[in-house]
């Protein structure tokens, strides 16, 4: 069952942008000094983990009418590119379960036309208004896209945020975008250069591991979720073969 996750990143100005540039050492570019609005620009993703595959659209705004067709046609060709359904596939007979296995109520699923399709495809985005629509919502569930959402404040378990700082930089990193087509043009670029040689992700890898040896630094303290980078101090009580030797043979 393929994952995707999807995100709505920007707004970008076309302003000049901070960052590294192809200009000879001691000369750098000069930034004008004018303040002129040249426009803003969005970037629709919709992003594959498993093999890196990025479909993005550059916008200058994200509404319903804008972000709704966009889905309808990009989750449509991904799921016709799907291998058909097998039979024997666990919970194909019944796929009213595996949606409850996922949190899915009964009430939810009857709000369908016809019985509620087997389980194709997973959607993470996150917690907006406009993801929740009833409209988009009924879409997917007819046909077998399981929607994932984001906690609130928990929008770094989704990926596509991950690989839209990666495209943006290399898009925006030390440019001058003089108008919002200029700038959609060039994340446009930057996507379809991502896509000549995309790059899986994964969770873990060398960040996590670095997290998890600082982890194993610290020391718990009872109580709380608190914790020390060293050890503290605790009161020894003596022991009895201590209290004999110092001559204290009174024992409680």
């Amino acid at each position: 069952m393929p994952l995707w996750c999807q995100d709505e990143a920007g707004p970008y100005q076309a302003i000049p942008h901070p960052g590294p540039s192809w200009q000879p050492e001691g000369k750098p570019t000069c930034q004008p000094h004018e303040y002129i609005r040249g426009g803003t620009a969005k970037l629709l993703t919709l992003f594959r983990p498993a093999t890196g595959e990025v479909r993005a659209l550059p916008v200058e705004q994200v509404t319903n009418a804008v972000l709704h067709p966009w889905l309808k046609e990009e989750l449509g060709a991904i799921l016709a590119a799907l291998p058909p359904v097998d039979a024997d596939q666990p919970g194909s007979a019944t796929p009213a379960w595996c949606w409850s296995e996922w949190g899915y109520r009964a009430e939810v699923l009857a709000r369908l036309d016809r019985p509620a399709p087997p389980i194709r495809m997973v959607l993470v985005w996150d917690n907006l208004a406009g993801h929740k629509s009833e409209e988009i919502v009924t879409w997917c569930l007819e046909r077998g896209i399981l929607l994932l959402y984001t906690p609130i404040a928990g929008s770094w378990l989704n990926m596509a945020e991950s690989v839209q700082r990666i495209l943006v930089r290399r898009a925006l990193s030390g440019q001058h975008p003089e108008s919002a087509a200029e700038l959609m043009e060039w994340l446009a670029a930057s996507v379809r250069g991502w896509n000549r040689a995309p790059t899986p992700f994964e969770w873990g890898g060398k960040r996590w591991e670095r997290r998890q040896r600082a982890r194993q630094r610290r020391h718990a303290v009872g109580g709380s979720g608190a914790c020390t980078r060293r050890p503290i101090a605790r009161r020894r009580r003596a022991s009895i073969l201590d209290r004999i030797q110092n001559g204290n043979t009174h024992i409680k």
